[in-house]
């Protein structure tokens, strides 16, 4: 059974090739056991076709010929002579970028010019992923002759190399020298922005991962070194790049000054990435990051644009995205807690399905009848800002006539950072309410927000609800 599939693999992929060529001149009236071309591999086909002979010498510098000699079936882009004449040196300067340039040539299995897909995107021995066209591109090389057959695939004959690119972080890792947004993007190989990040570094299995990985950058935001993806990445000029990380300084205040540039830098860059490879006529005026800062994109700012193999990167002279957007709102949703100020309360707590006065529906938490004053429901928050946040609440009383009592705590009971007063929850109010403000003086993480019932063990009195909180943060 194994040997049966092992050729089945080997035949069906040649069986289609030769019925995609069955209708050419040069198949009629032939049969397969006296056709020289499948009694050749394509290694040797490629060496025996004078239009191709040069790349058949970098086949066999680079010992790829003994791969295109073997069992398995693959499809070859053979550039012409002429075109190969015109390959830059930096792609064949040495052994190792000669295989390079050879294999971003040599994809597995067969591809015909015949396919019920106008775009096939194919992955290159090169690990490399390119657009084969209509069956008369590839890439940005024009198909000269297709479908040229041997016994072990097919070759397309073009008329440009399909010289290897840089996918963005192997750009953005060139100009490390030359750029200061570049430089601290390599920092984060080594500095981890959050406790999740020294565990995907240490992973051993991490390389079998699309979304790997090495550094906090490609873990929290996109893994710009996948080539699997397309990606759209605005580098700002060292100028550009200082002005914004100075205007989040101040919201990202730290222990000490390196901690401080280095946050502000993060939250600077990491709205910059943004999935898709979007070209400049398609550019929209807004663009929205993954973390839902809006950015204004004005392309007369781009100063060049720069085309990699996942993707696209515009330099710009400036991008400024104002605090209004970039200080993101915080909301707490209060049918999550993180828990709860004594845990014998499940039998009181529930957790509800509900529909506003508009019909539109949501969740939140109500803790009734559990006869305990001061009773807690806790939460955190992540990703705060150094700043004063102003603090609103939706807390639903559905089903009790009296008016109740809640408030907020911020931080733990021995030295709270806020503890906010009581509020009332009248009955059959949907709408946010202001409960208060509050300041952080560090950014960082808040572990302790608790909702607070009233100082009473009466039922009724001491209930707590919580569709959801909103920290708003204050522009300075």
């Amino acid at each position: 059974m194994k040997s049966i599939i092992k050729y089945s693999k080997i035949i069906f992929p040649v069986m289609a090739m030769l019925l995609a060529v069955s209708c050419s001149d040069s198949w009629e009236g032939r049969s397969s056991t006296n056709d020289n071309n499948l009694k050749q591999t394509l290694s040797e086909r490629i060496k025996n076709t004078s239009e191709t002979s040069e790349f058949a010498k970098l086949l066999t510098e680079t010992g790829l010929d003994i791969e295109l000699s073997n069992s398995k079936t693959y499809t070859v882009w053979v550039p012409t002579n002429e075109a190969m004449n015109q390959v830059d040196p930096a792609f064949l300067s040495d052994l190792n970028s000669k295989r390079l340039f050879v294999q971003n040539h040599i994809a597995l299995t067969a591809f015909s010019s015949v396919s019920t897909q106008n775009t096939v995107t194919i992955q290159m021995l090169s690990n490399k992923y390119l657009e084969f066209k209509n069956g008369t591109a590839m890439d940005d090389a024009n198909v000269v002759t297709a479908d040229e057959y041997a016994s072990n695939g097919l070759f397309h004959i073009i008329n440009k190399s399909l010289e290897p690119k840089s996918n963005i972080w192997q750009y953005l890792k060139s100009k490390i020298g030359s750029n200061a947004m570049s430089a601290y993007l390599s920092t984060l190989d080594e500095f981890n922005l959050y406790t999740s990040d020294s565990i995907a570094k240490a992973n051993e299995f991490h390389e079998l991962y699309a979304d790997s990985l090495t550094n906090s950058y490609l873990t929290n935001v996109y893994n710009l070194n996948n080539e699997r993806n397309r990606y759209t990445f605005f580098l700002l000029e060292d100028d550009a790049y200082s002005s914004e990380v100075q205007k989040l300084e101040p919201y990202l205040i730290k222990s000490n000054t390196d901690s401080t540039s280095i946050y502000a830098s993060y939250f600077n860059v990491r709205d910059f990435a943004f999935p898709k490879a979007i070209t400049r006529e398609n550019l929209p005026d807004t663009l929205t990051s993954r973390f839902g800062v809006k950015v204004p994109i004005n392309k007369a700012n781009i100063v060049e644009e720069v085309q990699l193999s996942n993707g696209i990167v515009y330099i710009m002279n400036s991008l400024d995205v104002p605090l209004e957007t970039r200080l993101l709102t915080t909301q707490i949703e209060g049918e999550k807690p993180r828990g709860f100020s004594q845990n014998d309360k499940r039998a009181n707590t529930f957790y509800r399905e509900k529909e506003d006065l508009n019909g539109v529906l949501f969740y939140d938490i109500m803790v009734q009848n559990h006869r305990t004053a001061l009773f807690a429901i806790n939460y955190s928050a992540n990703n705060l800002y150094s700043t004063t946040y102003k603090v609103y609440w939706r807390a639903v009383n559905d089903i009790q006539v009296n008016t109740y009592q809640q408030r907020l705590r911020i931080g733990d009971a021995t030295d709270p950072i806020a503890l906010l007063p009581y509020t009332d929850v009248a009955p059959n109010v949907y709408d946010e309410i202001y409960i208060g403000e509050f300041t952080l003086n560090e950014s960082g993480s808040l572990g302790l927000i608790s909702l607070i019932a009233d100082n009473t063990s009466v039922d009724g009195n001491n209930t707590l609800t919580l569709d959801y909180l909103k920290l708003v943060p204050v522009i300075k």
